[in-house]
């Protein structure tokens, strides 16, 4: 069984440090800087880099900059 999740949806569920990651890798840092800047090991952020991808639907940090636009530019219901 497959579901399918609005954007919005789609990024609920990341945890909060999947969020900060994500924030780093739209801009295009490398994964060297993001873990230095975080505090944590490379591989950490490969992890979390690799959990956002899936969770996301996206292969590579382009589809999730362009996924990321998207869903900041969406009507939003009232």
């Amino acid at each position: 069984m497959t579901f399918t999740y609005t954007k919005d949806q789609a990024m609920a569920v990341l945890t909060p440090r999947e969020r900060d990651v994500m924030q780093y890798v739209v801009r295009g840092t490398a994964n060297k800087v993001i873990a230095s800047e975080l505090g944590v090991s490379q591989r950490t952020i490969e992890a979390h880099r690799a959990r956002i991808f899936q969770k996301l639907k996206v292969r590579n940090a382009v589809e999730l900059a362009g996924q990321v636009m998207m869903s900041l530019h969406e009507p939003q219901p009232h």
